[in-house]
């Protein structure tokens, strides 16, 4: 059973830096592989938002609110993706939830989440 492990969340002050990783773990060569790995986070209020997303096409939609502050990159060898988070503001405070899929028509598809891991920025 794939399961997607998180970690590097925490507690800074606005204007400081985090990175998140996330590994896939508890497949075989015979059984599911995440093609696509990426980040949304959940905010009371605000629902799901995608925050780093690859598409499968070879681009990654950001959310408007981090583009030029969030960097997703990835370790296929590794099958982690990470996601760095610079000059934090309070209103990222939220939990943050790894993902990864599969291309599916040429898209990727998102099917399994990770637990989540939390961030809080403070002012």
């Amino acid at each position: 059973q794939v399961q997607l492990v998180e970690s590097g969340g925490g507690s800074v002050q606005s204007g400081g830096s985090l990175r998140l990783s996330c590994v896939a773990v508890g497949y075989t060569t015979d059984s599911y592989s995440p093609d696509c790995m990426g980040w949304y986070r959940v905010t009371p209020g605000k629902g799901r938002e995608g925050v780093a997303v690859p598409q499968g096409d070879g681009t990654t939609k950001y959310a408007d609110s981090v583009k030029g502050r969030f960097t997703i990159s990835e370790d296929k060898a590794k099958k982690s993706v990470y996601l760095e988070m610079n000059n934090l503001k309070p209103e990222d405070t939220t939990t943050y939830y790894c993902t990864a899929g599969r291309p599916y028509g040429g898209r990727c598809a998102y099917t399994i989440w990770g637990q989540g891991t939390q961030v809080t920025v403070s002012s």
